[in-house]
């Protein structure tokens, strides 16, 4: 009996210590780092720093990695909605096989392809002028925050395309044929009849993706040398150049508070939902 007991125990005990050492201890260090001193004492020096130095920063970060979760969500719904009702076959086939790519590429080989394909002499502009659709003396690059919100919206348009599209694919499509006798148009049916339906599993979507953005140091680091640029950035270099943990670790914990309020907006949401008080 004490055998059967211990066995599941001895089972999880690598995992178990594996997210102890590598996540739980980190976190729980750097939120403590972030309200102490050199010498250990109380302060609130490190994040009065932060918004002295990086202010702008922080709000830049809010507006790109919203607008990049925002423009996730507008694509999957897109993207699911043609799998799910779109009516030429070859086309869908296409999109299934071709949208899937980007989720099997790490965010930095992502950001070093955007930085050959949104230079001002890379890839897309030279498309485009031998294509006779842009004069080589009119072409500008588009390595700054343009450039940062297209990698992040290509590199996790698939993830969210991917729990939406199998969202909409599990519904009852009774009530889609229903509506399409009725003369229902695609649009309308998308938005709403499905949309409804599968937006719990958008919301779970667009949470993750905005958690991961904000992670994401190589993206702001490669795409852009620009100021405003992302906090993650900002937390890389007062640990590089200054060696300043406390500062980077204050701007971690207002990361870590943003991530907190998305994370709060799809539980309030979640709750709502189920009824409960």
């Amino acid at each position: 009996m004490r055998d059967s007991r211990l066995l599941p125990l001895l089972l999880v005990a690598p995992a178990l210590a594996t997210v102890l050492t590598l996540f739980v201890y980190p976190l729980g260090f750097s939120l403590v780092t972030a309200f102490v001193d050199k010498a250990g004492a109380p302060t609130l020096a490190n994040f009065a720093r932060a918004f002295e130095f990086y202010y702008r920063d922080i709000l830049f970060t809010v507006v790109i990695i919203g607008l990049s979760t925002a423009l996730v969500g507008l694509l999957a719904v897109a993207v699911g909605g043609y799998l799910t009702l779109g009516e030429n076959p070859a086309a869908v086939a296409i999109l299934r096989w071709l949208y899937r790519w980007p989720l099997f590429i790490p965010f930095v080989v992502a950001a070093q392809c955007m930085r050959t394909f949104l230079a001002k002499n890379g890839l897309m502009n030279n498309s485009f002028v031998a294509m006779g659709l842009l004069d080589q003396q009119q072409a500008s690059g588009m390595l700054d925050w343009r450039g940062i919100v297209v990698t992040f919206v290509w590199k996790q348009l698939p993830f969210v395309a991917l729990l939406v599209s199998g969202a909409m694919a599990s519904l009852d499509r009774t009530t889609i044929e229903a509506a399409r006798n009725l003369g229902a148009g695609r649009l309308r049916i998308l938005v709403e009849i499905v949309l409804p339906q599968v937006r719990p599993t958008l919301m779970v979507g667009l949470v993750l993706s905005f958690v991961t953005m904000m992670s994401v140091l190589s993206v702001p680091l490669m795409i852009s040398g620009e100021s405003p640029t992302l906090i993650t950035v900002d937390m890389a270099f007062r640990i590089t150049a200054y060696g300043d943990y406390g500062t980077a670790n204050a701007l971690g914990f207002i990361s870590y508070a943003m991530t907190g309020v998305a994370a709060w907006f799809y539980l309030k949401r979640g709750i709502a939902r189920d009824g409960r008080p």
